[in-house]
């Protein structure tokens, strides 16, 4: 499977670094309760270092290869055929999954079909105009693998996920020598070409469309006459009382 170059390649002195920091924005963007849903697709093995899996019964990991950290509940099954039923997932975590995927939009598509309305999803993936993470996958790719994976942009990610309804809540980028950056502020974007990996969270929105009631038709051949106020009305009244008195 390709995906095994990614999770060899974290082990390695900058993978070891990334890892990292990719852990603990995981750990400060989850915010849901223990009691909520939250469906992870794609296995990492290290799921307790951004989750405590004890604490949150309803974690679930997706993956029909990898394995994920042992105290997590696993799901054998395709990532975009999901055994869940529409609209009962409060969160999503997208980690590293849809650069090896050769289902890119039917995957996100399912994650729309099972998020609640408001739900929240997590996509974290590398950038695909650093030279350094391209390289990296040569060197560890498989033999008989792609030269290289189909890495997909943050923008790229943004519009599919705009197209879905989904709305960019915040973006960032994370290097093997800093904190995430922020990148969501146009004036960083220029940053965003020297990240090695970023990550984005979204919220899918729900639009329902008001019914507005058909406006009333009146008919030409007919005037409506003018109102008079009660007050004249009342005035008319009392001068004829006058003259006939």
């Amino acid at each position: 499977m390709q995906r095994k170059v990614l999770i060899d390649w974290f082990y390695t002195p900058k993978g070891r670094l990334l890892k990292k920091q990719e852990a603990v924005y995981l750990k400060q963007s989850i915010t849901v309760s223990c009691k909520q849903v939250i469906v992870q697709i794609g296995a990492l093995g290290w799921e307790d270092e951004y989750l405590d899996c004890s604490a949150y019964e309803q974690f679930y990991v997706v993956d029909d290869e990898q394995a994920a950290w042992y105290e997590t509940k696993q799901i054998r099954s395709l990532s975009h055929a999901l055994p869940f039923k529409p609209e009962t997932v409060d969160l999503v975590i997208l980690p590293h999954i849809l650069e090896f995927s050769a289902y890119k939009h039917e995957l996100l598509r399912d994650v729309d079909r099972v998020l609640k309305p408001e739900g929240k999803l997590i996509v974290l993936g590398f950038n695909p105009w650093n030279i350094y993470i391209n390289l990296q996958y040569v060197k560890y790719r498989k033999k008989l693998a792609p030269w290289l994976p189909s890495l997909v942009s943050r923008t790229k990610i943004s519009d599919w996920l705009n197209l879905l309804n989904f709305e960019t809540e915040i973006a960032s980028g994370f290097n093997f020598d800093k904190s995430a950056v922020f990148i969501s502020d146009s004036k960083k974007r220029k940053q965003e070409l020297f990240v090695a990996a970023y990550a984005v969270k979204a919220i899918k929105r729900c639009y329902r469309l008001i019914p507005l009631k058909a406006e009333k038709k009146y008919r030409q051949d007919l005037a409506m006459a003018k109102l008079v106020d009660s007050v004249d009305i009342q005035k008319s009244h009392n001068k004829k009382y006058d003259e006939n008195s």
